[in-house]
């Protein structure tokens, strides 16, 4: 009997590639490098948070939670949106809990874009939007931000471009992953107003949002997407515990939208994952109602991480500007020497014991990237200190 050979694996996953941030932190692991790389703190996360998440292990919150989360957690969450951005959130029809906000995201892009219905994504971006492109059969369009002595800025004509009848959404990580962006509120109503023309959604990550930093007096803001007139009811809104509460490892994210989204998301999210976990759900309720002093104290924090970094990296030969918040460093490293990012990646790692992320990855034109390294500062005072004296062997080399 004739048989025919079927191919085993799909045509999307031939299309994805191994998350090079995780594999530098293998690589990191192996040469016992610094790691600078992927973006999670090595500083414990807050005693207070830990300990409501164990009184909920205690309390028996082990099981299954409600598909799109705890109550409590849910209303949590729309009391500090209305407290932050005045936004009024219906925890019951207008958010999903999700198992971080990479679920967040592909759950959003799964419920909303049909094959071929276009996307647009800033470059360079966070790796993970490629694939949720891929999976969701979505067509990327990519826009290029531009680094100048003021920081990452887009061209206005070539974003407008970009729109078209085909145009589903655009994805904006606001602070922005990599670059550590802040769109001020003008680009955001410029964004807007494309949006509303070709009535187009707004997928935005916005993970960072209580890490921005403050500069020579100016007073740097988040602004949501779903606070600009007429846009809470195209805009989907991905966040999570993670960066702000530092437990990268809960997996504890959310999704805001409208009602008829979210019922879609819900759906999505649902044959995803089922739920995320419900004892740390309880524990994020407790966290999303710190005082206002928690957030100062961790964007100080993190300013102060920032402002030893930098001049390090100048010193050692970096080209780079000051972020604008989240806590990485995008870094041009042409005066090294090297043929590409990977190449100066590899000796970083092996012959000066610091780990980092080459920048092509956070490209779809590679070739863009190419230069470029990232460096992340979510780290204790030693780890940036014991960088910094290993950084001290590129001098020579400069």
């Amino acid at each position: 009997m004739f048989q025919v050979k079927k191919k085993r694996i799909s045509d999307k996953s031939l299309l994805l590639v191994e998350s090079v941030i995780r594999e530098m932190s293998r690589e990191a692991t192996k040469y016992g490098a610094v790691n600078l790389g992927q973006g999670f703190p090595d500083f414990p996360a807050p005693e207070d948070i830990k300990q409501k998440a164990m009184q909920a292990i205690a309390d028996d919150h082990n099981q299954y939670a409600i598909t799109w989360g705890v109550k409590e957690f849910r209303d949590a969450i729309a009391e500090k949106t209305k407290r932050f951005y005045g936004l009024e959130i219906d925890p019951e029809t207008e958010i999903t809990v999700t198992c971080g906000s990479t679920e967040g995201m592909i759950a959003a892009m799964l419920a909303c874009v049909n094959e071929g219905e276009e996307v647009i994504l800033f470059e360079p971006f966070y790796e993970n939007y490629a694939p949720d492109a891929i999976l969701s059969s979505a067509t990327p369009v990519h826009v290029p931000l531009y680094e100048t002595e003021k920081g990452w800025t887009f061209d206005k004509d070539e974003l407008r471009a970009a729109f078209n009848e085909r145009t589903k959404a655009i994805i904006i990580c606001n602070p922005n992953n990599p670059t550590g962006k802040v769109f001020t509120k003008e680009e955001m109503e410029f964004i807007a107003g494309l949006c509303k023309e070709f009535d187009a959604l707004c997928f935005t990550d916005e993970i960072y949002e209580h890490i921005i930093y403050q500069d020579n007096g100016i007073q740097r803001e988040h602004v949501c997407m779903a606070t600009i007139e007429g846009m809470k009811e195209r805009t989907v809104v991905v966040n999570s515990l993670s960066k702000t509460y530092s437990v990268t490892g809960w997996r504890v994210g959310y999704v805001i939208a409208p009602a008829d989204i979210t019922g879609a998301i819900r759906k999505v999210h649902d044959f995803l994952t089922v739920g995320a976990p419900n004892c740390l759900q309880h524990a994020g309720a407790y966290a999303m109602k710190l005082p206002d002093s928690y957030y100062q104290k961790l964007q100080a924090d993190y300013q102060k991480r920032r402002d030893f970094l930098v001049p390090i990296l100048k010193q050692s030969g970096f080209k780079c500007v000051y972020p604008e918040g989240a806590y990485y460093v995008m870094t041009d490293i042409s005066d090294f020497g090297f043929n590409d990012d990977f190449e100066f990646t590899k000796f970083l790692i092996r012959e000066i014991g610091v780990a980092v992320v080459p920048g092509s990855s956070f490209y779809h034109n590679k070739s863009l990237g190419k230069q470029q390294v990232r460096f992340c500062f979510c780290k204790k005072d030693e780890t940036l200190q014991e960088a910094a004296e290993r950084l001290e062997k590129l001098k020579k080399i400069v």
